[in-house]
């Protein structure tokens, strides 16, 4: 039995739109995407009113993917 691998991708740290490269396989994700051709979201992580992280998985490769560093964008939205 293969073990799921998961990676954190922090957005704070990457320039652009929010559009990333799996770490595994390298496929482009990007949020404008509208189908789940290349992946699908696990769950939305909340903590009190802010979003802490999203799980995402990988379509190509199974991987588990956590997008963190969405508190910057709820501070800017509270300013």
């Amino acid at each position: 039995m293969q073990r799921i691998k998961f990676y954190t991708i922090d957005l704070t740290k990457i320039k652009g739109r929010g559009d990333v490269k799996c770490p595994k396989c390298g496929i482009s994700i990007s949020p404008d995407d509208e189908n789940e051709d290349v992946y699908t979201i696990l769950e939305p992580v909340v903590r009190g009113n802010y979003l802490e992280k999203i799980i995402l998985k990988c379509i190509k490769c199974e991987s588990q993917i956590h997008l963190t560093g969405f508190q910057v964008f709820s501070k800017k939205r509270s300013q």
